[in-house]
Formats: structure tokens, sequence, C-alpha cells
């Protein structure tokens, strides 16, 4: 009996010593410039697209979540705009779930939606959501512009790891510590790819080099914690 009651404290020092590196840096991290863009309990420095209030966005055990019973679709963006940058993050998707990652986001009442202005790295069940069955449309793709190099997403419910770098015009997408998508931005492929997508109906899609990071409200339930940002 006495080993039982000597081992449990040492499991629970465990688990709240987990806990308590989730939406944290560390010393390192800080003198890299790294900067937390959720604090893990409040949505500061946050607020929905075109507009002040998060509507259906909150914070959950540690997480910015998407509660899909509430009405008010909209995205969530980061109040302050990025250049060249690396940011990190983890997702967790709702089975048969879809959202995105959207960046060198712009607001402006001409702009109904963030994905009129922002490429998208893709968040998705690919096993239950049918975009899981359209190519570029898959988790950890540049959305609708370029598939994966090699696809390393978890199934729904579990955790992943993602990284988006932009610096000099040079994309890089990593998922899981596996390189998605690399390419060259707003050069004549960068246009061309475009004008051979869904976004060729917006002209500014994709021309902006500096933006803010928007977590896409797809109407399904997603997680989101960890997330930060470095400025290159």
């Amino acid at each position: 009996m006495k080993l039982l009651y000597f081992a449990f404290p040492v499991l629970l020092l465990g688990t709240q010593s987990q806990a308590q590196t989730t939406n944290t840096l560390t010393p390192a991290e800080q003198q890299a410039g790294w900067k937390l863009l959720f604090d893990g309990t409040t949505l500061n420095g946050w607020h929905s697209y075109n507009h002040s209030a998060t509507a259906r966005w909150n914070v959950q055990n540690g997480t910015i979540h998407l509660d899909k019973s509430k009405s008010g679709q909209c995205d969530i963006t980061t109040d302050q705009a990025y250049g060249d940058f690396d940011l990190k993050l983890e997702w967790k998707i709702s089975k048969n779930g879809n959202s995105g990652i959207i960046f060198d986001v712009v607001e402006a009442p001409k702009y109904q939606d963030p994905y009129n202005t922002g490429p998208e790295m893709q968040v998705l069940d690919n096993a239950g959501h049918p975009d899981g069955k359209i190519f570029k449309h898959r988790a950890g793709n540049l959305y609708d512009l370029i598939p994966s190099i090699k696809e390393s997403v978890k199934p729904a419910g579990e955790w992943n790891q993602a990284e988006i770098i932009v610096k000099g015009g040079q994309l890089t997408t990593i998922l899981n510590g596996v390189v998605q998508v690399k390419t060259t931005m707003w050069d004549a492929n960068w246009v061309k790819m475009i004008a051979g997508s869904k976004f060729r109906q917006w002209p500014d899609f994709g021309t902006f080099k500096t933006g803010k990071i928007d977590l896409q409200d797809h109407t399904d339930e997603v997680w989101y914690r960890n997330i930060k940002i470095k400025q290159l």
C-alpha cells in the first residue's frame, strides 16, 4: 500500500509539469525573440475578422476553441500584422471537421472574408471530411494551390504541430516535423498558380507581404494552442 501511496504524487506532478509548459515560452525562446500569440486564458490580441467581438470563439482548457453551438460565424484574427515570420502552433480538429490557418491577411470593408486576401494552410480531418478527397484540399496543403510533399497529419482528435515560415518571399510549411510545402511567393509562378485556382476571383489574393494571422471558422469544432511567432 505504501508503494501505491508514494507513486500517485509522482504521476500527478508529471501531469502538472506538462500542463505548465502549454502556452508558455522557454527562456531560450524568449531570448531568441519568440512571442506568444495566445496566453492560454484570454483572447487578448485577437478579434473577429472585420469586427471587434470574437463571436463563437472561446477559451477552453488552455485552447482557443470554436464553439459551433453559438451563432455568428466568423474567423478570429490577430490584432497585429506581420511581415517575415516563423509561426508555430498546435491544432486538433473534430471528427469530419475543417478549419485553416490563414496568413498575410488584410482587413478592409471591401474584403468579405480573410481568404480574399491571404493563403491558407489547411486544417482537416482527411478521413472524414469531403475535402479529404480533393487534390490540394487535404490537411497540410497550401489550400487549392500546392499539395503536400509528404503527408504527416494525425487523425481527428489528436494534436498536430504546425509551422509556417515566410522569409524573403520563401514560404515553407511543416506539419509534425515533416515539410509539407516549399515555394516562392509573389513571383511569376505564384501569380500563375493563383490564376489557375479558385482564388483568381479576388484580385488582391496572395499579393500582400504584410498581414495578420487568422484561424478559420469553417463551422466545425476545432482547438488551437501553443501559438507563438518570431519576426524574422
